[in-house]
């Protein structure tokens, strides 16, 4: 497949990030004593330029977002001049008019003012005797220094993101040098407003996050709150939007960095061949994993569940886990089944479900019912699935996910999982399952290792598979001798060497049973 990119834009014209209200508010203008007469309501148009002009035919002159300033020396004693000239101001889109009191206008002019006010112009008199070449030396180089700072802000970040994905950096990465530079939370979104990731202060993005549903439909679509957004998408496909979620710079620049941010995330997923939906399962893996290490209390996982699409108000939560089991695949029979929840791939080839169910919902049957549908799917009557107890409380989910991936391992690899249900819980892997949980403990592994010490070594591999067998098999010595494909009095010599090695009698149940137990311990650490 051929990938054709287009070059990264060129950096858009800019808007001020000086207002009227902000020029008026300089030191300098403030020496002049400034006073709005028309136009109040209109301080916040932004000001791009700032001009020093006599001419009555001003307007023509213009291309708009301009502070025109004038003595009206031109206009004094003509009435008609002077309504014309404002309302040529006002359709050159000028951002306000700076009159000058002085011998032409020693009060403001009735006439201008009350065309100013009908067209909504703002025209601002300034009492004192002001040299106008300070103000345009002070608002021009003011909004050069913006616009250049603008300029190096699109470089930094253009330079920054371009070397994250050149050096194949994941979608984190990216993410997270986007929020350094915005100084706030950043989201990733599908077009649902589903939550794909985040970047920033972990307390500031929870807080986002919390009512993500609402807010991102309400006050996401508000630039002047800070929510800067920016499509996510190529060849006339949208599949997502960035969010600045609380920019506190302008308005221009904060754009200018959803804008390149935006640019990046879309090369990045085109030259890594991944899809939105491969950022949507990174999502849920992120979330999961965190839920069963336990590094992150529950409750501050919360909001990311829900803004992850997860349903979390007054449901019954499932935690699942199936051994080699294909994340695609369980995604699509959950949605099939219609049941809600998260699908993510863990490490050691585990895969863990988290279903979300009514509480009017059998979850017990559902479970079941997901479990049958998985062997058929799968065409493997052996396949399992490790399920906990359902949980009521989400305080309570992560240590269900950790119950669900030790009953997964302990019949792991397993001769008695031919014989296990297709839901599989705690009480059905016995004593397995119970040394699976414990296998980390230093008191077992000492036990494990003293027990076996003599079979702990390359040429003590044999027997302790024959071991394996012979206790897996409830010490029946004609099934151990058929697996192993050995004859009868063969098995008894190994068995023989087994127990002089060990210093055992395996026909003794306690010291069968304490060396069965080793080998569970062992066996659960090793794995």
């Amino acid at each position: 497949m051929t990938i054709t990119l287009e070059p990264w834009g060129p950096v858009e014209p800019l808007e001020p990030a000086l207002s009227v209200r902000q020029v008026l508010a300089l030191e300098r203008v403030l020496a002049g004593e400034p006073e709005v007469v028309a136009g109040a309501g209109q301080l916040d148009r932004p000001v791009r330029w700032v001009h020093v002009a006599e001419a009555a035919d001003v307007g023509v002159m213009l291309s708009g977002g301009e502070m025109v300033l004038t003595t009206g020396v031109l206009l004094a004693g003509d009435e008609n001049a002077q309504t014309e000239y404002i309302q040529s101001l006002h359709r050159a889109e000028a951002a306000a008019v700076v009159l000058g009191l002085g011998r032409a206008f020693p009060a403001p002019p009735a006439v201008m003012r009350r065309a100013a006010e009908r067209c909504g112009l703002p025209m601002v008199v300034l009492h004192r005797p002001f040299p106008f070449a300070e103000l345009t030396e002070e608002v021009q180089s003011r909004l050069v220094r913006r616009k250049f700072a603008a300029v190096s802000l699109s470089e930094a970040v253009r330079t920054a993101l371009t070397a994250l994905i050149t050096a194949g950096a994941p979608l984190q990465l990216l993410l997270d040098e986007v929020a350094q530079h915005a100084a706030c939370p950043v989201v990733v979104t599908n077009l649902a407003h589903r939550v794909l990731a985040t970047a920033g202060e972990r307390s500031a993005v929870d807080d986002v996050l919390r009512d993500w549903e609402r807010i991102a439909r309400q006050a996401g679509g508000s630039e002047g709150d800070g929510w800067i957004r920016a499509e996510l998408g190529g060849r006339g496909e949208r599949w997502g939007q960035i969010v600045l979620c609380g920019h506190r710079g302008d308005t221009a620049g904060g754009r200018l960095l959803a804008d390149r941010a935006a640019e990046a995330l879309v090369l990045h997923r085109m030259l890594g061949g991944v899809s939105a939906h491969s950022w949507e399962e990174q999502s849920a893996q992120s979330l999961l994993t965190d839920l069963v290490s336990g590094v992150v209390p529950a409750r501050q996982l919360l909001p990311r569940a829900r803004a992850a699409g997860l349903p979390v108000n007054r449901r019954t939560f499932v935690p699942l886990v199936v051994r080699d089991g294909d994340p695609a695949q369980l995604e699509r029979m959950l949605r099939l089944l219609g049941m809600p929840g998260l699908v993510a791939e863990l490490a050691d080839g585990a895969t863990a479900v988290l279903l979300s169910l009514a509480r009017d919902q059998d979850a017990a049957a559902l479970a079941a019912h997901f479990a049958a549908r998985l062997r058929t799917e799968s065409g493997d009557s052996r396949t399992v699935v490790a399920a906990a107890d359902p949980r009521t409380v989400w305080d309570d989910v992560s240590a269900g996910l950790r119950e669900a991936r030790h009953v997964a391992d302990a019949v792991a690899d397993s001769a008695a999982a031919l014989d296990l249900p297709a839901v599989v819980r705690l009480r059905d892997v016995h004593l397995r399952g119970l040394v699976r949980l414990l296998r980390d403990d230093p008191h077992v592994q000492s036990f494990a290792e003293r027990e076996l010490d003599g079979l702990l070594c390359a040429a003590g591999d044999d027997l302790l598979a024959v071991l394996r067998t012979y206790l897996a098999t409830g010490r029946n010595k004609s099934r151990t001798a058929q697996l192993h494909h050995v004859s009868r009095p063969a098995l008894y010599r190994r068995l023989e060497a087994i127990e002089e090695r060990l210093g055992v009698d395996l026909d003794d149940f306690e010291q069968a049973a304490s060396v069965h137990i080793a080998l569970l311990a062992h066996d659960a650490q090793q794995s």
